[in-house]
């Protein structure tokens, strides 16, 4: 059977040598390297190609997310496993988004880095139980903005869609106008209705909300 291979990456040589020596008794895990810091670690995935790398969120020279973001974008199948004494909302969404898979806190049983481990070498995710009801509200909290970022841009025509794809690429009313061969008065009023129905103030804010909830007019 072929094991497990892992990267370990925290700062505090006392943790990464326990961490080692524990994992190294799981017959199915091999730790082929460990790193002392985010640049390190990610010089050593893309020379040792791990399955897994268990990172520590706080180390010098390249912080932990950056080292994950850059590991996944060396190595795309290579999973992200976290542990760390971070348990709050920032740490947490910031990792899952920078492609870890696993989000465990140190001071959880031992076997749920194990468990974390073996999830993300399947391809699954594994976050610590305590974690769960923040992830799951803060989906919900996503999927509630984005129902009601949709619902506003339904009530947008199509030829306000059209102006407000345009207004998005920077153009310039006389510039817009002159795409959809109408007359620039009848693009500010395009714009202004676009304003009052999806709440903005400007142009600006128009655009970066569209661009936000990635809403476009083929949606």
């Amino acid at each position: 059977m072929a094991k497990i291979r892992l990267l370990i990456a925290e700062d505090e040589t006392i943790v990464r040598c326990a961490l080692a020596q524990l994992l190294a008794r799981e017959k199915d895990f091999e730790v082929v390297a460990q790193a002392a810091d985010g640049e390190v670690a990610a010089d050593l995935a893309r020379r040792h190609r791990p399955d897994v790398v268990l990172m520590d969120l706080g180390m010098p020279h390249m912080d932990g997310i950056a080292a994950a973001r850059q590991i996944k974008q060396d190595l795309p199948a290579c999973a992200i496993v976290v542990l760390t004494i971070h348990h709050d909302d920032e740490h947490l969404f910031a990792a899952i988004k920078a492609g870890a898979s696993g989000y465990v806190l140190k001071d959880a049983p031992p076997e749920h880095t194990v468990e974390a481990i073996r999830a993300a070498a399947r391809g699954e995710g594994f976050v610590g139980a305590s974690l769960v009801k923040r992830l799951l509200a803060e989906f919900a909290r996503i999927s509630q903005l984005r129902a009601a970022a949709k619902q506003a841009f339904a009530e947008l025509t199509r030829r306000e869609m059209e102006v407000l794809e345009l207004l998005g690429t920077g153009l310039r009313n006389r510039e817009i106008a002159e795409r959809l061969f109408v007359s620039e008065k009848t693009v500010k009023n395009h714009i202004t209705s676009i304003f009052l129905k999806l709440h903005v103030n400007d142009r600006t804010e128009a655009a970066l909300l569209a661009a936000r909830h990635g809403l476009s007019p083929e949606q």
